[in-house]
Formats: structure tokens, sequence, C-alpha cells
């Protein structure tokens, strides 16, 4: 029985032992990097399919930083539930509306916590021109896609999403406002 169980450890060790060493060639415990791959071109097409159908542009974390840092007049808003996140955490300075995940092409009340389309202009504000940045949590969420939306749909010319999100903030080790630091 000794042996047995002595056999089976051994190959056990053995397939971990090569699993690991395959991962970094891609075949290991942690995915087939062509599979992931395949993963990562499926969400920057659909990305980049969001932003055209859209009509807003996109900007990144360290783009977002600097343009905070510049003391030039921002909006930032953050599309996610405020007690579930916007509560907990958020970018410095930044501003709650909720959008909902699926493409929201008609206005929906119920989606957004009852606000209408006249509290997010009055959110947004008198400037058209006025540099908006729409974020939610990370790169898959599409609340920011309909924030971005929304904001050129009431006519807004200067709107940005900032697809990479809190996630991608928090990852960069910039600082957050809220309940959780």
């Amino acid at each position: 029985m000794k042996k047995g169980m002595t056999g089976i450890a051994i190959l056990v060790a053995g397939l971990l032992a090569f699993g690991f060493s395959t991962s970094a060639f891609g075949f290991g415990l942690g995915g087939n990097k062509f599979e992931q791959e395949v993963e990562k071109e499926t969400e920057a097409v659909k990305l980049l399919r969001e932003v055209q159908r859209g009509g807003y542009d996109i900007i990144t974390t360290e783009e977002l930083n600097n343009l905070l840092d510049s003391g030039q007049d921002v909006l930032v808003i953050d599309s996610m539930p405020f007690e579930d996140s916007y509560k907990k955490q958020h970018i410095p300075g930044a501003r709650q509306f909720l959008f909902p995940i699926p493409d929201m092409n008609e206005w929906d009340t119920s989606e957004t916590d009852g606000k209408t389309q006249e509290d997010y202009a009055a959110l947004l504000g008198p400037d058209k021109d006025k540099t908006i940045v729409i974020y939610c949590g990370f790169v898959k969420c599409t609340r920011s896609h309909n924030g971005a939306v929304w904001a050129r749909k009431l006519g807004y010319n200067n709107v940005l999403r900032y697809p990479g999100g809190i996630f991608a903030w928090k990852g960069a080790g910039y600082p957050t406002e809220g309940t959780e630091k």
C-alpha cells in the first residue's frame, strides 16, 4: 500500500513540475497562451467597436492621471452603483451616476436609480465642450460605455471613456477616495 501511495505522490509531483515548467510556454496549469491571446483580441475588438459605435474617445490610466494633475476643468463620472462601489472607492473628485451593464439604447429610469436624462444633463453641466471622463470597474465593464454614449447623445463634444476603470487606477497605485482606501 505504501509503495502505491509513493508512486502516486511521485506521479503527481512530476505532473505538477511538468505543468509549472511548461506554463512559461503556454501549456501548463495557467492556460494556453494562444487561447489567452484570442480572449485578449476579442475584448480589444469589442472595446474598439463600442468606441466606434458610441462616437467618443478613450483615455489611459496615465493620461487620465496627467489630465487631472494638469489642473484643467475635467468632470469625472463613476458609473457604478453608489453603495456597492462608489461609496467604497472612487477616483478623487469623481461624481457618481449609475448606468447599467447591457447596452442602454433607450433611457430607462429603472436602470439609472430613478434618474432621468435631465438629471444626467444637470450633472454634466451647461458647457457642451467641457472634458468629461466616464469610467466603471474594468475593461470588460460596459457601464462607462453607456455613460459616454448618453453624454454624446445629449450633445457633449469632449467625451472620454476610461476603460481601465477603478481596477486599473488602483493597479497603477493612484489614490482613491471613499470608505476603503
